[in-house]
């Protein structure tokens, strides 16, 4: 009876384990940095109330960023950026990017370790989406599990466009984007 009692606990176990092991990965510990620079100026905004999730199994990936979210040095950047002309994030909320891992494969997410991660995807920004194909890094540490990347947006793309006045010079038409999550498995 001791042995059958112990059979089912270590099945038990061993299936939570497994589950565990297949489980998605959330993060609302993120920080999201842009970066415009400028001969005028150089203007930074920082968010740390972004989202994301990341299925170890699949590779698939989502970041939810609320836009309202990023914090600027100067009161009136973040005005322009929120405002009409700019992102419009009354109208345009969130920024997503919905995407998958393509070599999940290489990535041990129960072994310490650093890890390239290629992600492909859908940006969509202020309403437009457009394919990404970007670069990062799965670091897996203690079993805690963070994602880091770097890579530009050109603002053309997603309908931001300055032809005149002082915008027009002082943001860059390619910001710098980067960003860092720390993942728990949920």
């Amino acid at each position: 009876m001791k042995k059958l009692v112990l059979v089912v606990i270590a099945a038990v176990l061993f299936a939570g384990f497994s589950a565990n092991g297949q489980s998605k990965l959330v993060s609302s510990k993120s920080h999201i940095k842009f970066f415009s620079t400028t001969p005028a100026e150089d203007i930074e905004a920082n968010n740390t109330t972004s989202v994301s999730t990341i299925n170890p199994s699949t590779g698939e990936i989502v970041f939810s960023v609320p836009m309202q979210g990023f914090e600027f040095e100067k009161a009136l950047m973040q005005k322009h950026f929120n405002g009409k002309d700019f992102l419009n994030t009354k109208e345009f909320p969130k920024a997503k990017l919905t995407g998958k891992i393509t070599n999940i494969d290489k990535i041990d997410f129960s072994k310490d370790g650093t890890y390239d991660a290629h992600v492909e995807g859908e940006l969509t920004i202020k309403g437009v989406t457009k394919p990404v194909h970007e670069m990062g890094k799965i670091t897996v540490t203690g079993g805690k599990v963070d994602a880091s990347s770097k890579f530009n947006i050109t603002l053309a793309d997603y309908g931001i466009t300055f032809v005149k006045g002082k915008p027009s010079t002082n943001i860059a038409k390619t910001v710098e984007v980067t960003l860092q999550a720390e993942y728990a498995a949920q």
